[in-house]
Parts: C-alpha cells; sequence; structure tokens
C-alpha cells in the first residue's frame, strides 16, 4: 500500500503511545507480549469494560459489539475526527473512515473497507456509520446532497428486502454487499454503485425456529397503509400467512415494523421510484404471501384432481413436456406442486432483488465520465456455524474462506513490499494458508462445488445422498473432510448419517446434505415462467423477459454462479487499497457488559487477529521516517538540540546511541528506524515526556510573542495604507472641487456638504431671514441658504421643526416605518368636529383587552388627560399623572399600548390602539404630557395588563402582507410588510432629512 497511509500509521502510533497507561493499550503492535492469545484477550476486556469498542493493530480497526448505545456517533464526534491524524485522538471508526477518504484524495488511487465479523457483530452498523460520516465530512452542494441522500437512503431499502432476523442476529444480512462511493477531484461523493451476492432466498418459503423471512414482508402487513392492504387484499395478521409464521417469531422486540415500514416508503420516494413502480413492487410482495397459502388436494393414486382453468394454476399443478415434438401436460402430486409453488416464490422474491439493486444503481449512477476516485464497502456476511447447517452455511463459509486469504495475502504483500523497500530482512510470520480448505470446496472436477454440480446435472434419480456418497468417494482421507462412514467411531457419534463435516479456518462446521441439490439448483419449470411473462405487473414482466433463454441448455447452478462472483469480487478488491474492520461480538445474548472470553478467543483466532498482528510486527514493533523521529525526540540529546546540522539518518543514529540503545533493539533503513520491542520505546517516551512539557512552555511562548508581533505589524501596514489611500483621494478631490461631479470629487463634496451642515446644525441663525447672519456655505452649496429660509419662514414654521426634531430623538434608527413620516406636516387636529378645548385630536381603532375585537373610537388630549370617545361618549379617561409609559414595536405597523396606573381589579387596564397618524399623535402626547422619555420601541412582543393580575400579549412580524388576528396562543398577532427605508423626491422634503440626519 502507498507511502501516505504508511505516513499516517506512523503518526497513530505515536499517540498511542501517551495513551497506553489510560486504559488498554490502543494499538495491539505496542502489545508487548504480542503472540499471546491471553494478552491480546486481555487487552480488549480491559477496552470493554469501559466502554473503549474500539481498537487498532495498525490500520487495522478491531470493533467488539457494545449491545448498547455508547453516545459516540454524534455530529460532534465526526467534527472531531475530520482532518485529524490517528494519532491525535483514541480509535474510531470515523478516524479510519476519515484516513480512507483522505488517502485516496492524496494519492488519487481506489480503496476499500472490509467489514467482516459474525453474525450479529454488528458488520451492517459499522458500514451505515462509514455511510453517514462521508455524508457530513463530504463537500456539499445542492447535486452532491441529493447524491448523499439516495447513498445513505440506499441502506434501509436493502435491508427491508435483503435483511432478516437470524437465531444469532435481529438485522442480519441475507446476502453480500459491495457498494462503490465514487468522489469527484474535490472530494464529493457524485455516485455509487451496488454489487449484490447470493440472496438466501429459502428463506422466503421455509425459516427456522425463532427465525423470520424479510423484514419487508412484516413491514408491508404491520405499517401499510389501510387503502393499500384493501388494494392488496392483505389483512393485518402475520399470523394469516403460511410463509410468515413458521418460524414462529413474527414479532420481535427489537425490530419495529411499522415504523421502518415509513422509512423505507420515505427512501424509495427520495431514491425516485415512480409510483407505479412503487405499487407493483408491492403487489409482488404481497403475491408471494398469497402465493404461500395456496394448498393442494390429490386424488386416490396421489396426483392433483381436475384440470383447473386459470392459467397460473395449470402452471403449478402440471408441467409440459415435450414428447415427439408434442407438448403434452403432466399433472403433478402434491409434493411436486408444493416444490413448484415455493419454486414460483423463490424465484419471484429473487429476480425482484435483483431488479431493486438494479434501480438503486441507476438512480446512484454518475451521468459524468471524467476520471472518479473509488471508496468500496464490503459489507458481507459473517462466518455461520447454526445447529443444522445447510447450503446457504456452506456458502457463507466458503465466501469467508476466500476473504480470509485475500486477506493474508494482501497484508503479507504490503508488509512484503514495505521491508524490502526499506533493505530490512524480512522474518517469515508462521500463519495458516487456508488455500487447502478453498481447494477442497472449489477446486476443478474434485471440489465440492464440482461434485455438486456433477450430481445436479446427471440423468437419472440423483438426491441428496447419492450427491454425499460422491463425496465420500472423492474426498476420502482429505484432512479437512469427514462424514459419517469415514469418521473414526469416536466422531462418528456427532454425525448423523446425511451430514458432512468441515474443518475450516474458523473452526469445524457440520453440514446436512439435505436439499443441496433443490436450492443449487434453483430450477423453474418452462411453463411456470411462460405465465409470469403473462403478467400484467410491470416489473414481472421485466424480471421474466420473452428474450431469457429456455431450459434446452440448463443454467449454471448456484454454487458455480456464487464462485464466479467471488472471482469478480476479488478482482475488485485486488486492484483497490485494503483497509479492514474487523467486527466482534463479546457474548452470544446479545446483553450489554458480558465479555465471554471463549467465544471472544475463537473470533480472534478466526478473524486472523493474531496473524495480522504477528506481521504487522514482524519483529518491529515500531516504524517511523527519521525527519518526524529526530524533530520528535531531539530534545533528549544535546548535540541533536536544538538544530541537527546533517541528515536525518546521522541524527537519528546519534540520538539512539545516546539514549543507549544496543545493536539487537533497533535498525536503520532507508528512509526509516525500526525500533524492535515496545519498552524500548516506552522508556524513550517516558524520559521525553517532562522534557516535553517544558519546551512546549517555550515553544508555545515564542509562538504567541511571534504571532502577536506579527498581527501588530500588519494592522499597522494596513492602518498606513488605508492612510494613504484617503489622503490621496482627498488631495484629488480638493483639486478638481469645482469641477462636474466626478469619480475623483464625490467623496471630497460629500465631505463638504457633510461639514458644512453639522457646523450649520451647531450654529443656527438668530435672525432666520436675514441671509448675512448664516454660515457662509461653500460653493457647491451656495443657494442652499434660500431654500433653508424659504423652509423656515413658508413651508414649516420654527415650532413645527422642533416638534419634527422631538420625533426624530425618539424614532430615528428605532422604528421601520418612520423614514416615511419625515415628509408630512403635523396638524393640530385630525378630527372635523372636536370636543371642547382639545390640545390634539385623531381617529383610532381600540382592540378589546379580551377578545382583541376592533372598535372605531377617537383619541383626544386635553391639559391633563387623555380621552377615549365614542360618539361624543367617554368610554375612558387616562390622567397623564397615571400613564406610566407607551410601547410601540420597531416594525412598520401603527399600533401603540398605552400603559395605565391600575391597582383597583375594578379599573379598566392598558389601552391597545392602532393610529393611521402614529408618529404625530406620539409625539403630540409627550408634549401635552410634558413626557419626553416614556416611549418605548420594543421588538418582538409587547406584554399589557388587561386587569390588576391578567395579562395579555401584542405579537409582532413582518410578513408578506398585513395581518391582524388572534393567534393560538391566544395572543394578540400584528404581520406588517416589511418597508424600504427609502425618502421622498420632493425637494422640501429633502431639505427636512437633510436637518434630522445630518
Amino acid at each position: 500500500s502507498g507511502s501516505g497511509w504508511r505516513a499516517r500509521d506512523e503518526d497513530r502510533l505515536t499517540g498511542s503511545l501517551t495513551a497506553r497507561d489510560r486504559v488498554g493499550i490502543q494499538d495491539f503492535v505496542l502489545l508487548d507480549a504480542y503472540t499471546s492469545e491471553s494478552a491480546v484477550l486481555d487487552n480488549l476486556r480491559k477496552r470493554f469494560n469501559e466502554n473503549l469498542i474500539y481498537t487498532y493493530i495498525g490500520t487495522l480497526l478491531v470493533s467488539v459489539n457494545p449491545y448498547k448505545e455508547l453516545g459516540i456517533y454524534t455530529k460532534k464526534q465526526m467534527d472531531i475526527y475530520m482532518g485529524v491524524n490517528f494519532f491525535e485522538l483514541p480509535p474510531h471508526i470515523y478516524a479510519l473512515a476519515d484516513n480512507v477518504y483522505r488517502t485516496m484524495l492524496t494519492e488519487t488511487n481506489n480503496h476499500f473497507i472490509l467489514i467482516s465479523g459474525e453474525s450479529g457483530a454488528g458488520k451492517t452498523e459499522a458500514s451505515k456509520k462509514i455511510l453517514q460520516f462521508y455524508a457530513v465530512s463530504c463537500p456539499s452542494t445542492k447535486l452532491l446532497d441529493n447524491v448523499r441522500d439516495r447513498l445513505l437512503l440506499s441502506n434501509p431499502v436493502l435491508e427491508a428486502f435483503g435483511n432478516a432476523k437470524t437465531l444469532k442476529n435481529d438485522n442480519s444480512s441475507r446476502f453480500g454487499k459491495y457498494m462503490d462511493i465514487q468522489f469527484d477531484h474535490m472530494g464529493g461523493a457524485v455516485g455509487g454503485h451496488i454489487l449484490s451476492y447470493l440472496l438466501e432466498k429459502s428463506r422466503v418459503v421455509h425459516q427456522n425456529h425463532g427465525e423470520r423471512s424479510f423484514h419487508i414482508f412484516y413491514q408491508l402487513v404491520e405499517g401499510g397503509e389501510e387503502d393499500l392492504l384493501r388494494w392488496l387484499g392483505l389483512e393485518r395478521n402475520c399470523q394469516c400467512y403460511s410463509y410468515l409464521v413458521q418460524g414462529e417469531c413474527a414479532k420481535v422486540s427489537s425490530v419495529n415494523d411499522k415504523s421502518d415500514w415509513k422509512t423505507v416508503r420515505k427512501a424509495l420516494s427520495v431514491i425516485e421510484f415512480s409510483e407505479s413502480n412503487i405499487e407493483s413492487l408491492f403487489a409482488i410482495i404481497a403475491s408471494v404471501l398469497h402465493l404461500g397459502n395456496v394448498t393442494f388436494v390429490a386424488d386416490s393414486q396421489g396426483y392433483l384432481l381436475g384440470i383447473p382453468a386459470q392459467v397460473i394454476q395449470v402452471g403449478l399443478t402440471h408441467r409440459k413436456i415435450e414428447a415427439r415434438s408434442e407438448e403434452v401436460l403432466s399433472p403433478f402430486t402434491v409434493d411436486q406442486a408444493v416444490y413448484a409453488k415455493d419454486a414460483l416464490a423463490k424465484a419471484i422474491y429473487g429476480r425482484t432483488f435483483t431488479w431493486l439493486v438494479n434501480e438503486l444503481n441507476e438512480s446512484l449512477a454518475n451521468k459524468d465520465s471524467s476520471r472518479k476516485t473509488v471508496i468500496g464497502l464490503l459489507d458481507i456476511y459473517g462466518f455461520e456455524v447454526f445447529s443444522v447447517n445447510s447450503f446457504e452455511q456452506f456458502c457463507i463459509n466458503y465466501c469467508n474462506e476466500k476473504l480470509q486469504q485475500l486477506f493474508i495475502q494482501l497484508t503479507l504483500k504490503s508488509e512484503q513490499e514495505e521491508y524490502e523497500m526499506e533493505g530490512i530482512e524480512w522474518e517469515s510470520v508462521p500463519y495458516f494458508n487456508n488455500k487447502i480448505i478453498c481447494d477442497l470446496v472449489e477446486a476443478k472436477f474434485k471440489g465440492i462445488i464440482s461434485v455438486l454440480d456433477e450430481e445436479c446435472l446427471r440423468p437419472g434419480e440423483a438426491t441428496d445422498m447419492t450427491f454425499l456418497e460422491k463425496l465420500e468417494e472423492k474426498m476420502g482421507g482429505h484432512a479437512h473432510f469427514v462424514t459419517h462412514k469415514l469418521a473414526d467411531q469416536k466422531t462418528r457419534k456427532t454425525l448423523e448419517r446425511g451430514d458432512f463435516r468441515l474443518l475450516h479456518y474458523a473452526g469445524e462446521v457440520t453440514y446436512s446434505v439435505v436439499g443441496f441439490l433443490d436450492k443449487n439448483n434453483d430450477l423453474l419449470y418452462r411453463n411456470i415462467k411462460e405465465v409470469m411473462r403473462q403478467s400484467k405487473n410491470a416489473i414481472v414482466k421485466h424480471c421474466f423477459p420473452s428474450t431469457e433463454p429456455d431450459s434446452k441448455k440448463r443454467p449454471e447452478t448456484v454454487a458455480t454462479q456464487f464462485k464466479s462472483s467471488l472471482v469478480g469480487l476479488t478482482e475488485i478488491l485486488m486492484s483497490k487499497e485494503p483497509w479492514y474492520v474487523r467486527c466482534m461480538k463479546p457474548n452470544e445474548g446479545k446483553k450489554p457488559g458480558l465479555f465471554d472470553d471463549v467465544l471472544v478467543r475463537h473470533q480472534v483466532k478466526y478473524l486472523g487477529l493474531m496473524e495480522h498482528l504477528r506481521v504487522r510486527r514482524a519483529g518491529f514493533a515500531y516504524r517511523r521516517r527519521y525527519e518526524i523521529f529526530l524533530q520528535r525526540y531531539k530534545p533528549l540529546c544535546p548535540d541533536t538540540w536544538p538544530n541537527w546540522k546533517g541528515t536525518a539518518a546521522e541524527g537519528v543514529e546519534c540520538l539512539v546511541k545516546h539514549l543507549g540503545y544496543k545493536p539487537d533493539e533497533y535498525k536503520m533503513g532507508r528512509t526509516k528506524i525500526f525500533i524492535r520491542h515496545p519498552r524500548t520505546l516506552f522508556a524513550t517516551e517516558d524520559a521525553f515526556e517532562p522534557i516535553s512539557l517544558s519546551a512546549c512552555v517555550v515553544l508555545l511562548a515564542t509562538k504567541i510573542e511571534t504571532c502577536w508581533r506579527g498581527m501588530k505589524a500588519r494592522r499597522e501596514r494596513e492602518k498606513r495604507a488605508w492612510a494613504v489611500k484617503v489622503i490621496k483621494r482627498f488631495i484629488k478631490g480638493f483639486m478638481t472641487r469645482n469641477q462636474p461631479a466626478c469619480v475623483d470629487n464625490t467623496e471630497y463634496l460629500a465631505f463638504v456638504r457633510q461639514n458644512y451642515l453639522t457646523r450649520l446644525k451647531e450654529n443656527l441663525p438668530k435672525t432666520v431671514v436675514d441671509k448675512n447672519t448664516w454660515l457662509t456655505p461653500p460653493p457647491i452649496m451656495d443657494s442652499l441658504t434660500d431654500h433653508l429660509i424659504y423652509l423656515y419662514c413658508v413651508c414649516l414654521p420654527h415650532v413645527q421643526l422642533q416638534i419634527k426634531g422631538l420625533t426624530s430623538s425618539i424614532f430615528k434608527g428605532t422604528k421601520e416605518n418612520y423614514p416615511h413620516s419625515v415628509g408630512i406636516p403635523f396638524v393640530d387636529t385630525r378630527i372635523s368636529k372636536p370636543h371642547t378645548f382639545p390640545q390634539y385630536s385623531v381617529p383610532v381603532v381600540k382592540y378589546d383587552r379580551n377578545g382583541f375585537r376592533p372598535r372605531f373610537r377617537q383619541l383626544i388630549y386635553t391639559g391633563s388627560a387623555a380621552y377615549l370617545v365614542e360618539e361624543a361618549k367617554i368610554k375612558q379617561r387616562v390622567e397623564f399623572n397615571n400613564l406610566k409609559g407607551v410601547s410601540v414595536s420597531t416594525l412598520s405597523d401603527n399600533f401603540l399600548i398605552l400603559h395605565v396606573q391600575c391597582e383597583d381589579i375594578k379599573q379598566k387596564g392598558d389601552l391597545v390602539l392602532q393610529c393611521d397618524y402614529l408618529f404625530e399623535a406620539l409625539t403630540k402626547l409627550c408634549l401635552v404630557a410634558n413626557k419626553h422619555n416614556f416611549i418605548k420601541v420594543v421588538q418582538g412582543s409587547v406584554k399589557f395588563d388587561i386587569q390588576p393580575g391578567r395579562e395579555g400579549f401584542v405579537d409582532f412580524k413582518s410578513g408578506q402582507e398585513t395581518m391582524i388576528y388572534r393567534a393560538k396562543n391566544g395572543h394578540l398577532m400584528v404581520v406588517s410588510m416589511k418597508l424600504k427605508t427609502v425618502w421622498p423626491f420632493n425637494s422640501q422634503n429633502e431639505q427636512i432629512h437633510f436637518l434630522n440626519y445630518y
């Protein structure tokens, strides 16, 4: 493998040194007794008991299923591990995923992550966690997010159709899955592709006690909508369907079928399956359930009664035979009919699953033909041993043997390459080469698969027992194969007559040959295929194409197809850089906190952890590039600290001699130092720790000082550069001040205008009409004095100007619609026939304090109080002395709330009013009541008193249109349109704008 991951692997080792005393050792490579299974087991147990489920062996990640939530897969955890080398943080699946991703980007090559382990060890969850990490960590755009969502949602769909409850796992993958995630040159996930292997179709028609069929059947029955179930002719009861109750385990406490159904439905929509395809898909699932309930009745001779009229019934009860160029229908026995029915159910489901995977691939396909880098995820069934092991377990365990063979080959190959490259003599590592087992299964002409195919294809009455006899004939005496007939007396007692036993890499497994021939043949009668081609279901028609060759040439058997697919998978994996996640289960009962030493020891053995550890060590616990080793440990030697003048290799040689390394404790490679024993490295690290603390303080202080000086210098430089630009613009503007406005003088002239108006504000003339008492304006504003005199004398009396100034001081910059009121003159009254001696009057809308019903009223100010009047009738009188304040919002509405001091429960509370002349009314109120600071501009909500002890609320917000209504929470909701802050464009209003804002 490339140099990139080696460098990161070495960084991780450094961090493991400092963490070794916390809880166990984070990397088995640093375990002193690395050849001891007990030491490995003890380290795993110690970490597991502290909820540390991850441990490294180099770049291999060992994961122990905790069977409980640990809270270590949050978005925050993902952020922590993004872009961080192994050595900086404890082992985690996110660290491995990030390391793979960054190595792919750096080296622009393809990688794969092999996730292996027993059923129930957590392989599927590990695959999900890696996908979720890439979904968060990869670049995000609308297109990339769409691909990300489809990649993530392909998982629940495949789990629904391909996973099931087994005795060892409530969500066991009953098919092998390899997913390629394609990335562009920027690291964005732009596509994906899925390969599936050996779906366990037999589970559709039969399950062992305590097991279930595929999840989708139970999800449809338990979670399907009433209309859908009615259309499919289904009842909401799994007990009604023969195919779902054979394992007597329709309900599983850890599985929520209703919730999972919603997830699958949503996923199919996001992946953009058409509604017609979704309907066809569920119709097929329902048809399999109905098919399972079909029964057959035989006549006295054992054949089926009558010849039914329906085409599908003919297909299930008769076989079409060619005789002398004629086709005749031969009736089935009951057993033959049941076999045909089950074969059809398996074929429909298996072909539909293949169609589903192809549709997912179409949805995930990357349309861009430019070169992409790939990370593959291989989540494939783990080694399986049940009380009865059949054809499926035989294929699954054969797959594990092939992957173990690949693992050994790639591991040894990568280590051998590094030692050769560094010029270090390779010390051979003893390991079990499982080629002998792979040959036993797959060898041409004499392997188990060849014998099985031969027996399936030969004419005559071939049975499972004749197949076993052929195995005994060809394999008698093989060290890894035994049957009841071939076994010694002691072994014979543990074997039935129909069993054969293989000594796998992972241990002994006994297989029952019952069903081997039928499952390997997987034949579907030709006339049933013809019936399926007449189906109106679009997916069924696609799965049984008319172009499919008839049975005159027998198709490849299941075992041969599976063997070929494994060869293809091996070729795919060999073309990529490998990474490994070894999943383990701590106990058989799926109980949190329980660590079964015997079970874990067995997994340590068959997962090849000891061999991998020995290969990684190969006599040396630690390897490090000279430059990095010297940079870290040079403070330990006076000759290398603080700076070494020679080459890095010479510096390292000088350093280790000073530290007293013995010749047999290390080797010098071409680019790296190799240290044999962890204790040598630990001693070096212990010596380095106290020195590193003081060195860090000095380095940190120096770094801070350097950064501070640099920042001050940069700020000073920026200030000077800014000052030079301002002075240049000012001088240029001054020089062109008498020219028409242009780019060069715009800022200067604006400065002149602003400066004059600012001075004028502080030096207003005592005699307005005498031009000689005004400040002399600059030439650009020569005519301004005449406009201002006109404004003072004609358009706006001096008192009016003062009132407008008061309004500005209250509302300028605080209320959104204030600028729109500036150009509107204030008047003494807004009511044509006001009451006697009013100071001011204006129409308002008053909102009831309880139901918020609007009432039209008049608001009138006198010298001492404010009155709310309806048609000459006083509704409420508010003494100015009792007025606590006024609240308005920051938005563009015209609401005001008068807060009244109210102590008697019989008194009326605060007033909620709406006034079209809000700024005029409030300014007049300030003048009349002589209270200039009691108006409060608030944001959000205003609380008011309905009466003593009872409160109400007015909520304010912006919207697309103006609305006033009572909200569900009982508050009065005022929605106002957001206004643009613009000013009137006539010249008089512009003068007001100048005086108020400059």
